[in-house]
């Protein structure tokens, strides 16, 4: 039978809804700006950092979490090249067909980036 510990996700579900509603207060509050800095909190890598260190130990712990912060490296340049995408297209094609373009572009740009830098 499969066995699936909560407890990582969970602590994936808290980081990064608690990330998401701070995100809406903060631009709400304070503008848009300002709320997209929080916007970009990395509270995915952080919780999946969390969660491995529930499931490993010593040196194979520092192996997995190496291979996770390469991965959020690649992941992280996408967001930021989807970003001035979006920043491009919703003002051209509107938020709805500009932020669906710029997510197929994060789509094929992070396998891009991937396979060239690994």
């Amino acid at each position: 039978m499969l066995s699936i510990d909560m407890s990582p996700i969970l602590i994936r579900f808290i980081f990064g809804g608690s990330a998401v509603v701070a995100s809406r207060l903060i631009a709400r509050s304070f503008g848009g700006k300002l709320g997209g800095v929080f916007a970009a909190f990395p509270a995915v890598y952080l919780a999946a950092v969390v969660g491995m260190s529930m499931e490993y130990e010593g040196s194979e712990l520092l192996s997995v979490s190496e291979q996770l912060s390469k991965g959020a490296l690649v992941g992280m340049a996408a967001d930021v090249c989807c970003a001035l995408a979006a920043s491009y297209l919703i003002l051209k094609y509107g938020w709805k067909t500009g932020l669906g373009l710029s997510l197929l572009f994060w789509t094929v740009l992070a396998p891009l980036i991937y396979f060239t830098w690994f």
